[in-house]
């Protein structure tokens, strides 16, 4: 592992949360980034179902501060995977098991998060070389479903998405996830209409204070 990649996974597990971008309207990408970041947020991901993702990707990289890890998610194939690591995202996110998208993260040692949902995808995902597995969609599962897997696969760093929301996240967090991923319940559909970015950085606050609290043990 390069120092970059260990530093980004570092920043995904100590503060449990990855803020999901995922906006018909590009225009107010910078904003959100602006909110989560003054939030306390620390670990973004721009779907690739943002227009122009790739091109957003390649503009905010260079001016996000010292700390701060911007990814791409909804990556469904390697040759898009190499796209937006030239383009500068730190990590991968992806929806489903594809192969392809490791390999492309492990060649060039950036932290990829595939998305699964059976105990035989998620193990084979980290037996190819996930760094988190993404428990997705984890609408329809619960925090005990990753105690259940835990049982017979401790190992497993797993990452729920889909279903979080910011009144569960801790309860995420308490049943065994690393990290939760976390978008319209966090971004909030009335505040990105009205542009109240204040509104998301408080609510970003309060989640990732819910999350430090799980992880230190405390209700």
């Amino acid at each position: 592992m390069t120092m970059a990649h260990e530093e980004t996974l570092e920043v995904v597990e100590r503060t449990g949360v990855v803020a999901i971008i995922r906006l018909k309207d590009a225009s107010l990408v910078r904003g959100l980034v602006d909110a989560l970041l003054e939030g306390g947020v620390r670990a973004l991901e721009i779907t690739m179902t943002v227009p122009g993702a790739i091109d957003l990707i390649r503009e905010i990289v260079p001016s996000l501060p010292a700390g701060l890890s911007l990814g791409a998610g909804t990556v469904l194939d390697g040759a898009t995977a190499s796209r937006v690591l030239d383009a500068g995202a730190a990590f991968i996110v992806t929806p489903i098991l594809q192969h392809d998208v490791i390999e492309v993260c492990r060649d060039r040692r950036v932290p990829v998060m595939p998305g699964c949902f059976t105990p035989t995808e998620i193990f084979e995902a980290a037996a190819a070389g996930a760094d988190i597995v993404k428990v997705f969609p984890a609408t329809s599962l619960g925090p005990g479903y990753l105690k259940d897997v835990h049982g017979p696969l401790p190992h497993l760093k797993l990452m729920p998405t889909g279903g979080v929301s910011l009144e569960n996240a801790a309860a995420w967090i308490r049943g065994g996830a690393v990290a939760v991923g976390i978008g319209s319940a966090l971004l909030g559909p009335a505040a990105l209409a009205a542009r109240n970015f204040a509104s998301i950085r408080d609510a970003a606050a309060t989640l990732i204070a819910d999350v430090a609290r799980a992880k230190e043990g405390r209700s």
